[in-house]
């Protein structure tokens, strides 16, 4: 087959052989990462999104010969490390991702990487803990635990505790735990209206909160509903969830992913076949749904129903008003937004619809819209482990300058977590405070909702 230089077609994604035993074998897994480092080493565009690549061509630099061939096997690990899955050089910058022949995913290849150094049992326990999400988050919502977890994670001995234990860096930005979850406390959708569906968009949405939503920042999930509200949207509460999976995924823990899909699946298919719409407020989670799972399961005919239904909040807000359906009775300004497009946002393939709802405001009271679209560098647990997070900093130094431009009024990012870390990185760099505002609760300002 001749070879062509990049791609004139849309990137395509092949399943994840992950149940085949050859799969976990170290040698083969290591003679694929060595073909994709020297497809890698030659191009070089990727250098810039994150340490993956830089770390990569270091070590091909250091050799006798600058080539691939002259690095050993066991430095690998110094890559695959790095890798937290953006999935950006797949989905913007690599020319030779499936169709082209040389059939280059870097990203699975280091999932797949990572799925051996877990089996081999590589990965520290703190690790496995921090990626529990459901774990953790079982002190929400209770007072007094609330409080006194809070209050301790702010002082120092809490953070060198947690640093020695966990690995979380010092002085990560950590999310405080909600004093109500959003499971308890979210109002049931008692006067439903009616079911109006539009051409694009089923007429009743079920909302998937997603750990965070429901431990940590409950207030997002609370807007979600307002907006379902205000436009008559009938939703319900998923009855039962579970972590969607995304941080065991970014661990290569599959069998604690496949475990997560098996709670979640059933329900969410019943609410899919049901006509719901399925919104998760989180851009991982609704990546989780409609990439990965799909590629992990890709026979399972539930994930394939819950892929079609699964939506972000901004995709099915602009869907919903391109059928007519949403109002556009803005009344606050909104004024300067700086506004972050998370990586987990972008490798959808739904377009820049946050920002297509800031502009629709901006039609009737005024936005000043700063858009930015590079990485943060938080990505998941990257940002707060020790190792990493001083590297998280440095990756986001570029998107901290970008979110300062003209001293804005609000920062705000799709991924609640990046928009933390934005809103620190900014503070250390000295740049104007901004007050800090997920985009849901923003387009609840202008509506003028309390």
């Amino acid at each position: 087959m001749t070879s062509r230089e990049g791609n004139l077609e849309a990137p395509t994604r092949h399943p994840v052989d992950w149940k085949n035993p050859e799969f976990y074998d170290q040698a083969a897994c290591e003679r694929e990462m060595t073909r994709i480092f020297d497809i890698c080493h030659g191009c070089r565009r990727c250098v810039s999104l994150c340490q993956a690549f830089p770390n990569l061509f270091d070590l091909v630099d250091a050799t006798e010969d600058g080539e691939v061939h002259g690095v050993d096997p066991k430095h690998y690990g110094s890559v695959v490390d790095q890798c937290y899955l953006c999935d950006l050089c797949y989905m913007t910058k690599c020319p030779y991702v499936p169709p082209h022949p040389w059939n280059v995913d870097f990203p699975h290849t280091m999932l797949r990487a990572k799925a051996i150094k877990f089996r081999n049992g590589g990965v520290a326990g703190g690790e496995k803990l921090l990626a529990s999400t459901d774990v953790h988050g079982k002190f929400a919502g209770i007072p007094v635990v609330v409080q006194t977890v809070n209050a301790l994670n702010r002082t120092k001995p809490m953070r060198k505790l947690l640093d020695s234990a966990l690995h979380v860096h010092p002085n990560a930005w950590l999310p405080d735990l909600a004093t109500k979850r959003f499971r308890w406390s979210a109002p049931k959708d008692d006067a439903a209206p009616p079911v109006v569906d539009g051409e694009r968009t089923p007429g009743k949405v079920a909302i998937f909160a997603t750990c965070y939503v429901n431990y940590n920042e409950p207030g997002i999930g609370f807007d979600l509903i307002k907006l379902l509200r205000h436009n008559a949207i009938p939703y319900t509460i998923v009855s039962k969830e579970s972590c969607c999976g995304m941080p065991k995924f970014e661990l290569g823990d599959l069998d604690g992913v496949a475990r997560h899909k098996e709670a979640n699946i059933p329900v969410l298919a019943q609410y899919a076949k049901d006509g719901f719409a399925i919104l998760t407020a989180v851009p991982s989670c609704t990546l989780m749904y409609k990439q990965e799972l799909p590629l992990l399961f890709p026979d399972d005919a539930d994930v394939k129903l819950v892929q079609q239904a699964m939506y972000d909040p901004f995709e099915y807000l602009v869907a919903r008003h391109k059928d007519g359906l949403l109002k556009t009775d803005f009344k606050t300004p909104l004024g300067k937004i700086s506004y972050h497009i998370p990586c987990h946002g972008r490798v959808q393939k739904i377009g820049r619809k946050t920002e297509e709802m800031f502009k629709l405001i901006g039609q009737t009271v005024p936005v000043q819209l700063n858009t930015v679209e590079r990485c943060s560098g938080h990505a998941g647990t990257y940002g707060v482990k020790t190792p990493y997070h001083p590297v998280a900093m440095k990756i986001g130094k570029p998107v901290f300058k970008a979110m300062g431009k003209n001293a804005p009024d609000y920062i705000s990012s799709d991924c609640a977590l990046a928009g933390h870390h934005i809103a620190q990185g900014m503070a250390q760099d000295g740049l104007p405070a901004a007050n800090l505002q997920h985009p849901l609760s923003l387009v609840r300002m202008a509506y003028g909702l309390e």
